[in-house]
């Protein structure tokens, strides 16, 4: 992986002051967003760089969608030529980007066709939508502590109140059992379940691997019963878990596969896969102005050609284990357990996380948290194992430490 040989920053194009930039965008913010008191300004691999010159190792990941690392010569060779080219063209016409990328996304993930959107939470839509008109049913089962997104139908199947409760009443038909609960999921679901929306690894649900058998029975409880198994890869797919796919690692087939965020090498882009047992989808049922647009599927195919080429699944499987394993041997009381599949690793606490994540982003490692008490570590797959040992240390470093406020 290419090494960050310098972290001078040349900040001759910043007109504006640390202060001044924080204070404009609050100023003019819609205020959805929580926010860190850090400006980030450039990237490069897995490291980031504030307004103020400081390096920071990147464990959010763009909340992974930079799975190919910052700033990737190759992703920004394939926008520069392709914006030369061309840039919209809605799917009423073809594209030779747009063909090139959708049998390759058919052929990577073993499915048949593909809706191409911009977002995880359109995917999980178009997911939703097309299970109810392919089945003619209308019921959803999902996972409690499950996250599948903020528009409406993917809303109703996220389960943390706090993101539902505000827009409360949700769509109907949506139930939720415990995650891993093979026997709750039977009694779930019935003749009028049009499908069951699974994540393989909970993210936003605190870093929490399906089981093997949950996720095999959970595809024998649909095909007995006639219901669809979508799973939502938004944020496992592209290399993250030690697979290209994380549902390859139980050689599970879903019916239709919901993926996003580093599809498109840090470009907006998202994506519904269809297998070759659905039916065919008629015109008009779904469709997307930007969705598939060519300076999007251009970065796209550069990216996955990247992913392959350079082994990135393969290295986040080897790196991943020894990550997982170096975090297991922190010794502090504050540790419940530490988990996950592949570079996407988290830690529960016994205590809220946000105070020892705002430690970590002040000694140079940036994390996210994965609800109240899990961090979470979703790095560029590029990381070098020297960046994850520096990790490690300062992570023994936070929960060894008394940190005021912690609780």
């Amino acid at each position: 992986m290419d090494q960050v040989l310098s972290t001078q920053i040349f900040n001759s194009d910043i007109k504006l002051s640390s202060s001044q930039i924080q204070e404009k965008e609050t100023s003019f913010t819609s205020g959805v967003y929580s926010k860190r008191p850090v400006v980030i300004i450039r990237g490069k691999g897995a490291h980031l760089w504030d307004a103020d010159g400081k390096d920071y190792i990147d464990c959010v990941g763009g909340q992974g969608a930079a799975n190919i690392g910052h700033a990737n010569p190759v992703i920004a060779e394939a926008i520069y030529k392709q914006a030369q080219n061309l840039i919209s063209c809605p799917e009423m016409f073809y594209n030779d980007q747009r063909a090139l990328l959708i049998e390759k996304l058919c052929t990577t993930a073993n499915m048949s066709r593909v809706f191409l959107c911009n977002s995880g939470t359109e995917a999980v839509e178009a997911g939703i939508k097309f299970a109810r008109l392919l089945t003619g049913r209308t019921e959803i089962v999902a996972a409690m502590r499950g996250f599948h997104g903020r528009t409406f139908g993917a809303l109703s199947a996220t389960w943390e109140k706090k993101y539902r409760a505000p827009f409360e009443p949700l769509v109907p038909g949506y139930k939720h059992i415990p995650y891993n609960d093979l026997d709750a999921l039977k009694q779930a679901v019935t003749d009028q379940t049009a499908a069951v929306l699974l994540e393989v690894v909970q993210g936003e649900g605190g870093v929490n691997p399906g089981k093997t058998e949950f996720m095999l029975g959970a595809r024998e409880i649909c095909r007995q019963t006639g219901a669809l198994l979508v799973l939502d890869e938004v944020q496992t797919g592209f290399g993250r878990t030690g697979k290209m796919f994380a549902f390859q690692h139980d050689n599970l087939d879903p019916d239709i596969l919901c993926v996003a965020k580093s599809i498109g090498g840090g470009i907006p882009m998202g994506a519904a896969l269809l297998s070759s047992t659905m039916k065919d989808l008629q015109p008009q049922v779904h469709g997307s102005t930007f969705g598939g647009n060519p300076l999007a599927c251009a970065a796209s195919i550069a990216a996955i050609d990247y992913l392959q080429n350079n082994h990135l699944p393969e290295r986040a499987a080897e790196l991943g284990e020894w990550f997982k394993s170096q975090l297991s041997t922190i010794q502090s009381p504050l540790i419940r357990e530490v988990r996950g599949k592949g570079l996407m690793v988290g830690i529960e606490l016994k205590q809220k996380v946000t105070p020892y994540l705002q430690k970590l982003m002040d000694l140079g490692v940036m994390a996210l948290p994965a609800g109240l008490t899990v961090m979470r570590f979703l790095p560029p797959l590029v990381i070098e194992k020297s960046d994850l040992e520096i990790v490690v240390d300062k992570v023994a470093q936070v929960l060894t430490s008394n940190i005021e406020g912690a609780g």
